[in-house]
């Protein structure tokens, strides 16, 4: 389970933008108002009303932030496009049986109230008071889980990372990790799947423009929204405060050479043609030793699903937890029991640090010393048995490099293979566009 590394943190941001974003109920479109097709996907239709909603959204997003906003033509443009990419993802999570049931919905709801100190019945009362529809949020909250689940199974989980390449990452990166932080923001152009010689020249010129524009001093927030193909386009393309070796490699590279306020030349990847601004630039004070308390751990986890209740998942966890305390062995009956990948070694899950695992799980085993055993434990995972059998203080300096350098290969490959996939979705998918028909 990759050591329950959390993906609750994404839920929950997820959650609020959504709540941010969700159509208030005053603002419908009047029910007596003619609605017709803008768009057939594959077999399913994109009505005029759905994208007004998408819109008005999108509007309000921007106004909230101060940006300028392109005009309407162009906005509904990137919109139906985004809505035409989303809905042929969702039509795959269908088609192959990808789906979110209503106790996961849930728990991913009553994430999303916690990381806000509410509970669930005081989240619901807060977004009707902003005029947001309980059901829509909800809607609005599955979609996402459906389509974060989609992307790990298509691509996030099949992304590997080899030591050499860590190794690699480490010797030509020597100032790696030096605490330096860029503010980008980006233009993307995209190309088709297998783009022919001809294709490539035309996105070129179609770049030139743009960066004559640019050059003459139009906002960029403002030439992005009206021309970038990239998802975070309309928003202005700034993709926020990020280490420079959290980003893309191709826009690492250029940033190094970037002062604040200047252009990348137009640079070329497999997805397209990009455009890059320096925006700003800070820090540069590198981490030092750093001396950790560690946690050996290891644990039984049952899931539930549609067979096995929370109920009869806790039962089964007591009744295991009652045979160690009579001298059972805890590995052994991991072997047996446990739904983890950790249950070969005896659910041993290794030296965990602060931060690895769910804030659930951590609680539960901080509060356990060596030799002890938890009562069940409630995780977005399932239910756990969890048993700590040492603890101690390490220099991590070393281990935390070649962790981090390792999450920043995988994240720049998870990105473009999403980009690379997501292109293929789009270019096998069926679109009838009827947005300028009559």
């Amino acid at each position: 389970m990759n050591r329950f590394l959390s993906r609750s943190r994404a839920l929950v941001a997820v959650g609020l933008s959504c709540a941010a974003l969700a159509m208030p109920a005053h603002a419908a479109v009047k029910a007596v108002e003619v609605d017709r097709i803008v768009a057939v996907v594959n077999n399913e239709v994109i009505t005029a009303l759905q994208l007004r909603e998408r819109v008005a959204q999108a509007t309000r997003q921007l106004q909230r932030q101060g940006g300028q906003l392109p005009p309407v033509e162009v906005l509904e443009r990137q919109l139906l496009e985004r809505l035409i990419v989303e809905r042929a993802q969702l039509q795959l999570a269908r088609d192959t049986s990808l789906r979110v049931d209503d106790g996961m919905l849930e728990r991913a709801i009553a994430r999303i109230a916690a990381n806000n100190k509410l509970s669930s019945t005081e989240l619901r009362a807060a977004l009707e008071r902003d005029g947001v529809s309980w059901s829509r949020f909800r809607d609005e909250i599955r979609t996402e889980i459906v389509l974060t689940r989609l992307r790990e199974r298509e691509v996030d989980n099949k992304v590997v990372v080899t030591d050499a390449e860590v190794e690699n990452f480490l010797t030509n990166n020597p100032d790696a990790f030096s605490g330096i932080e860029f503010q980008l923001a980006h233009i993307l152009l995209r190309a088709p799947e297998g783009a022919s010689p001809e294709q490539i020249a035309r996105l070129r010129e179609r770049a030139e423009k743009v960066m004559a524009r640019l050059r003459s001093g139009e906002d960029f927030a403002r030439v992005a929204a009206e021309t970038s193909d990239a998802s975070d386009g309309i928003s202005g393309g700034n993709i926020g405060w990020r280490e420079r070796d959290r980003l893309p490699a191709l826009y690492a590279d250029a940033a190094r050479d970037l002062k604040p306020g200047e252009l990348s030349p137009v640079l070329r990847s497999a997805s397209g043609l990009h455009i890059v601004k320096l925006v700003d630039k800070r820090g540069g004070a590198a981490a030092g030793p750093q001396q950790l308390e560690q946690t050996r751990a290891r644990h039984i986890l049952i899931k539930t699903s549609e067979v096995l209740s929370d109920t009869e998942a806790e039962a089964r966890l007591l009744a295991l937890r009652e045979r160690v305390v009579n001298g059972a062995d805890f590995g052994e009956l991991a072997k047996a029991n446990s739904a983890d990948l950790s249950a070969a070694k005896g659910g041993d899950l290794g030296w965990v640090n602060p931060g690895d695992t769910v804030p659930e799980f951590e609680r539960a085993m901080n509060a356990l010393k060596p030799g002890d055993i938890s009562a069940p434990v409630r995780s977005p995972f399932g239910w756990h048995l969890i048993q700590v059998t040492e603890r101690r203080v390490q220099d991590v300096t070393e281990e935390r490099k070649l962790n981090a350098a390792r999450a920043i290969l995988r994240e720049r490959k998870a990105e473009a293979a999403y980009e690379d996939w997501l292109r293929q979705l789009r270019d096998s998918t069926y679109v009838d566009y009827r947005l300028e028909r009559e």
